[in-house]
């Protein structure tokens, strides 16, 4: 499988029971459930996508959206497709969800301890703002990190 390969769209319920299969084996102790995840389908402020690799599902990701607030949910990547920017992919398409939608910022959660998803938001505008002590189920930080949403490109007109 190549990037290129990997095809991006809404997710939809019938992607939930791979979706699912993901949570479970990324995150164990903090797994969303199938009703979680039908819950924020049925929610007009989310807008949540899937990465597909024909129509296996390798990745998802999900965006609270009430502008002027944006908020990323979650993101994950099954293990045998990290690395190959799929996730940057995920983010990106949601971050211009949020800049389209009016969104004057995004907010989102991530371990502190995973330098990989860290440095990924740090290359897409986010810097850390805050930390949350013992926020994971197994005792880890969180680091709270916020992106403004870029100025529009200045016009200039000359005469």
């Amino acid at each position: 499988m190549t990037t290129a390969s990997v095809t991006l769209e809404p997710l939809r319920w019938w992607h939930l029971p791979q979706v699912h299969a993901i949570e479970q084996v990324l995150f164990p102790g903090d797994c969303w459930s199938v009703e979680q995840f039908w819950s924020e389908l049925a929610q007009p402020t989310r807008c949540y996508v899937v990465a597909l690799d024909e129509d296996e599902v390798v990745g998802y990701a999900g965006l609270f959206l009430l502008p002027p607030d944006a908020d990323i949910q979650t993101v994950a990547v099954g293990w045998d497709h990290q690395g190959q920017g799929i996730a940057r992919r995920l983010v990106s398409d949601l971050l211009d969800v949020a800049d389209s939608a009016g969104a004057t910022h995004t907010m989102l959660e991530v371990r502190a301890d995973n330098e990989a998803a860290t440095a990924l938001y740090r290359r897409l505008g986010f810097v850390p703002i805050s930390t949350r002590p013992r926020y994971y189920p197994d005792g880890g930080d969180a680091v709270i990190m916020r992106r403004s949403r870029p100025a529009p490109s200045a016009v200039t007109h000359e005469r």
